[in-house]
């Protein structure tokens, strides 16, 4: 490799590449300075990852050409990248669970036949890299008995010991707590320090802003502008990557509060391995009120919302507006629970909340195709579901607003704006929202939060679950923390941070 650091680490030039009909990248040129941090940022489908694989070898350009360090490079496969000193640490993280860490980090790159010499030899390479960059792992732990803040210490030492001197992380935040994305930067900063460059793809403006040099912007396919990060702000970044300016706060007024809406007390759920998943949770939400759960995924929310949207079993007492709701048995599912005035928004729309071969109307008609507006006599009067859906998408902002349309054929937004338009639009009492902005483009997560905002306003009730604790705390008015399947506390959302929920979504008293 071409070590003259006046040359680019990186540099992109006229990369194209289109799958089928969908251009994904459009002629993207793009330099990436050595021993920097270089953000790239874009809504959802802009092609940042498209990019991303190219640069990494799992996709071929249909043109372009790539120089590392100066040199032109052919990259046909992820072991060629390799070999260019290109490493990647990807969202959903690739090591083998019953594995040690030791194990996962020279799997791939042994030594010869002889395994023994080859552990022997990776574990003093580990000790040093993990020494020299504050990686601190146990060689010999389990992959599946370490947290994933550890674990994504594993994927970057794993790049490290195969010599990487370009890292790319792919949304390396989704996982972790606040105190262990800190750490992460740290981890990132001491990397730079140490003359690595990287590459950090995020959709979170704030990551953006507190670790980059340098940002560049993706909108539809296209790179449309790169920017020292000192000289640039959130809102600008915003309209840049929307094409348009965006409300990045979200402009609501306190709550007027009404009765108590949902009452939960000491509700337990067991799953079929007997391992319990919810601890004696308690909780209430009152009419005009938004509950926001934190916490970091795996730990109970999404059994929370299961058991109250009739998803699951529990057991314990849950009230809605004072009568009981049943837990078990024949009245316990998502029909009764739609009829009492519970509404669901599931936290995977497409495999929850959606069909995806189905067509937009049909998708709005679900759960509630017994509704007499939709009814003609002993038939269903699809037209009239058809025209609903119409006027849906409409208020809604649904694009392509073509009610005909396979859910599939929708960006991942605007299937989640068909969801919310059929929950929301229900006058439900209670709403169950569950991550509502996942996947989502920041122009779509202005929409629905405001849509959040105006049915608690509108005196309903709302439990919201999101990892992203921004979005918790810019639209909650209480915040409950979940750890390990029950609530380490409850705070009012204006007398709380970001540090001391991220302690007690750690599981440390506060």
């Amino acid at each position: 490799m071409n070590n003259d650091t006046t040359a680019p680490a990186i540099e992109l030039k006229g990369i194209s590449k289109a799958f089928g009909p969908v251009q994904a990248n459009k002629d993207i040129s793009i330099r990436v300075m050595p021993g920097t941090i270089h953000g790239i940022i874009g809504e959802n489908g802009a092609g940042k990852s498209t990019l991303m694989s190219i640069l990494y070898g799992f996709y071929k350009a249909d043109k372009g050409e790539i120089f590392i360090g100066g040199q032109k490079t052919e990259i046909p496969d992820s072991q060629a990248a390799i070999a260019a000193g290109i490493g990647m640490v990807f969202q959903h993280f690739k090591l083998v669970e019953n594995f040690t860490v030791l194990e996962n980090i020279i799997l791939g790159a042994e030594d010869g036949r002889l395994l023994k010499p080859s552990l022997a030899k990776a574990r003093k390479s580990l000790l040093e890299l993990a020494a020299e960059y504050e990686l601190n792992v146990d060689p010999d732990a389990l992959i599946e008995e370490i947290g994933v803040g550890m674990q994504q210490r594993v994927e970057i030492l794993k790049a490290l010991y195969r010599q990487a001197d370009i890292l790319i992380l792919d949304e390396p935040t989704g996982v972790l707590t606040p105190s262990e994305a800190d750490q992460l930067f740290r981890i990132l900063g001491r990397l730079r320090a140490e003359g690595k460059t990287i590459i950090l793809i995020t959709h979170k403006l704030r990551e953006i802003m507190e670790a980059t040099d340098t940002v560049s912007v993706m909108r539809r396919g296209e790179m449309t502008a790169t920017v020292k990060t000192a000289d640039t702000s959130p809102e600008e970044l915003a309209e840049l990557m929307v094409g348009r300016k965006v409300l990045l706060q979200v402009d609501k007024t306190p709550p007027t509060l009404g009765d108590v809406v949902l009452d939960v007390q000491n509700l337990r759920v067991v799953d079929e391995q007997g391992v319990e998943r919810l601890k004696s949770i308690s909780l209430n939400v009152r009419a005009g009120e938004i509950l926001g759960i934190a916490g970091v995924a795996g730990n109970g929310q999404s059994e929370l919302l299961e058991v109250l949207g009739g998803y699951a079993d529990g057991t314990g007492s849950v009230t809605l507006n004072g009568e009981a709701i049943d837990l078990t048995g024949k009245y316990s599912d998502g029909k009764t629970r739609r009829a009492r005035g519970i509404a669901h928004v599931p936290e995977d729309r497409q495999r929850e909340g959606l069909i995806m071969d189905y067509s937009a109307w049909e998708n709005t008609a679900f759960g509630y195709h017994d509704d007499p507006a939709y009814q003609s006599g002993i038939f269903i009067n699809n037209a009239a579901i058809r025209q609903d859906t119409e006027e849906k998408m409409e208020r809604f902002d649904v694009r392509p607003p073509n009610p005909r349309l396979a859910a599939k054929n929708f960006s991942g937004g605007n299937q989640q704006k068909i969801v919310l338009a059929r929950e929301i639009e229900r006058n439900p009492d209670l709403l169950l929202i569950g991550q509502p902005t996942r996947g989502v483009d920041i122009g779509a997560i202005e929409f629905i939060h405001q849509q959040i905002v105006a049915l608690r306003d509108q005196g309903k009730a709302i439990l919201l679950v999101s990892v992203e604790l921004e979005e918790i705390l810019s639209l909650a008015d209480r915040v409950a923390v979940m750890f390990d399947g029950h609530i380490m506390g409850e705070r009012a959302a204006g007398e709380t941070d970001e540090k001391e929920l991220g302690l007690m979504m750690a599981g440390v008293e506060t």
